[in-house]
């Protein structure tokens, strides 16, 4: 296999790299691409949504379309736009910077990319097959098991197959970062980005199975007559609001935890200097993940859990700021006294600070049991996870594309469209949310299609729609920025921001094999101590020697498209025995891909020494 990666290859050469690449760098390439698919797909289910509310008894949109267009919005957004979109950027860059040469398992990396690609693309497969899933993205019983046609059945289906990706991506960088750091990368030694893809794929671990044993009990109730959630023939709805939440509220640190290592990457290169607090940060962080998994029945105040319950979950619930206002305040330190460089990426991260933290002060206040009883199902608790969901996550996945677009894309973003798209974002972000606090307490509900005039609540949800226009515009103007680098954009220089880690010491493109030899890590920021103490280049821990690497493979491909193929029959397995015959072929045709991998002697390739003494340096 040649080494060279400026040769120009044809479209179906490309095609069917992407398609059989094991590469991490490559399908962390896909997870964006996919990712961004589907975040301007959720992104347009939002706008319909703002556009019905833009004045009151609207009928842009049919009642039954508005419930199918909330539901997927949020189901989008948090499942298929904002994690892959994170997932992404870790299986890119957190390989490179603790000085590995790829992830533990290549192949499994590669099937959790299909899992969660066919995953949404089934879901979404709802709309032009009777009907999106209409429940809310909560998915909540018993109205899931009342819901006429498949949609709900598509929600399962497509759920289960993505959950399955993520929790093999989670397992994936937990062996990887264990065990397959480079020479001197002690723990304390490692980025804090690494570090939260660290934690959060512990939290995946163990939250992603709470959400696959809840969709099982849903598809057994829904496809095959069971009663775990019907109330009439002895269930427990209630049942699966824990399970769902024992699973969702770990999935907003899930989200929120590597957005948090990405501003602890940015804000110390553009402040120069070394991250405050660094041993505290760390702690931080793993102390949210432990108090994430305290407090799911906040979600659930208003369901009659009794005031002990209640009052245990609301002091957890308070609790959990305590450690994100230590990031805060040693973020702001870190920038205090520094030599701030005011860049596309940095906006980005100074607007998260003061809109993150608007979101965790309306987060303890719906920590109060007694005061949710009023802000609960209102439009409050929309402004407030919205809030925390983009004013932290967006706003850091918008920040890292910014910062990594040169070492992953081989072009520099162009400052100035970076800047103007932050603004319309930023504006529109406040204008749309920041009302929404005030009519969730005049009373407006959340989830309705319509509502009546002469409430007072014209006037908020007009200018809640004008600023998800300006929204819109930020979107639409970083995709042209990304358009527009790609065909006219400078090249982009090794490490144009003058950073501190390891992945910046790598040149662009990056080698498929990432590092020649493996580096000697001397310290923290282990780039910034070689330009300062040392002639400015890694040093390497090990004499140049060949290179082992994985082969590619269609087999993950090929597996998915069989699981996808079962996901249909079940969907339809009691509308005819074609739905049953799908699921026994899909199945048949996956487990034979699996059989193929388990008997292919699949030993990988050897980049030799000569070879990479040939590569220019």
């Amino acid at each position: 296999m040649s080494i060279a990666t400026t040769q120009k290859r044809s479209f179906g050469a490309v095609l069917w790299d992407y398609l059989t690449t094991v590469d991490h760098k490559k399908i962390g390439t896909l997870y964006l691409i996919g990712g961004g698919f589907f975040f301007l797909l959720g992104g347009l289910e939002a706008l319909i949504i703002r556009i019905q509310l833009i004045k009151p008894e609207n009928d842009f949109i049919s009642a039954g379309l508005y419930n199918e267009m909330i539901t997927m919005h949020g189901t989008t957004m948090i499942f298929f736009a904002a994690t892959p979109l994170l997932l992404g950027l870790m299986n890119y860059v957190m390989p490179l910077q603790i000085g590995a040469r790829d992830v533990a398992f290549p192949f499994l990396n590669s099937l959790g990319f299909w899992l969660f690609f066919m995953g949404g693309i089934l879901m979404n497969c709802s709309w032009f097959l009777g009907g999106a899933p209409d429940a809310g993205w909560t998915n909540y019983a018993p109205l899931s098991l009342q819901s006429p046609g498949h949609g709900v059945d598509f929600y399962v289906m497509g759920l289960q197959l993505s959950g399955a990706g993520t929790l093999m991506s989670g397992i994936n960088f937990i062996v990887t970062i264990i065990l397959m750091r480079g020479p001197g990368m002690t723990y304390m030694r490692m980025p804090l980005f690494s570090w939260t893809t660290l934690v959060t794929s512990i939290l995946i671990l163990f939250a992603f199975p709470a959400l696959t044993v809840g969709l099982f009990l849903m598809q057994f109730d829904r496809m095959f007559g069971s009663a775990f959630f019907d109330v009439t023939l002895g269930g427990n709805s209630v049942l699966w609001q824990h399970l769902f939440w024992i699973f969702g509220h770990p999935e907003v640190y899930v989200l929120i935890l590597p957005a948090f290592g990405i501003f602890s990457e940015i804000f110390p290169t553009f402040s120069k200097k070394r991250l405050f607090g660094y041993t505290a940060m760390v702690f931080a962080t793993f102390l949210i993940a432990f108090l994430g998994f305290m407090v799911w029945a906040h979600h659930m105040f208003t369901v009659g859990l009794g005031p002990v319950a209640n009052a245990i979950f609301a002091i957890g619930t308070m609790a959990i700021a305590v450690p994100t206002g230590i990031k805060i305040f040693n973020w702001l330190l870190t920038m205090w006294g520094g030599k701030i460089k005011i860049t596309a990426a940095m906006l980005w991260a100074l607007g998260f600070i003061p809109s993150f933290t608007i979101g965790g002060m309306t987060g303890v206040m719906l920590g109060s049991t007694v005061a949710d009883f009023q802000y609960h199902d209102t439009y409050f608790v929309v402004a407030h996870f919205h809030y925390v969901i983009v004013g932290g996550v967006v706003f850091g996945i918008l920040a890292a594309l910014h910062y990594w677009w040169p070492l992953m894309f081989h072009r520099v973003l162009n400052e100035a469209m970076g800047k103007w798209a932050f603004w319309l974002f930023f504006i529109g972000f406040h204008l749309t949310f920041f009302i929404q606090h005030f009519l969730g307490l005049m009373g407006m509900p959340r989830r309705y299609w319509v509502f009546l005039e002469n409430q007072g609540l014209d006037f908020g949800n007009w200018i809640s729609t004008i600023g998800a226009f300006f929204m819109t515009a930020g979107v639409l103007l970083f995709a042209y920025n990304i358009i527009h680098s790609h065909i006219k954009g400078e090249k982009a220089p090794r490490d144009p921001w003058d950073a501190r880690t390891l992945e910046w010491a790598l040149p662009t493109p990056v080698p498929f094999y990432n590092f020649k030899q493996l580096p000697l890590v001397r310290g923290l920021d282990p780039l910034w101590i070689e330009k300062t103490e040392g002639d400015g280049k890694m040093k390497p821990a090990e004499p140049l020697d060949d290179v082992h690497m994985p082969n590619g493979s269609i087999l993950p491909f090929l597996m998915t498209i069989g699981f996808t193929f079962a996901s249909f029959g079940f969907v339809y397995q009691l509308d005819g025995p074609m739905g049953r015959i799908m699921i026994y072929i899909g199945m048949a045709f996956a487990i034979g891909c699996m059989v193929v991998r388990s008997l292919t002697d699949d030993h990988g390739f050897h980049v030799t020494k000569e070879e990479l003494e040939r590569e220019e340096d």
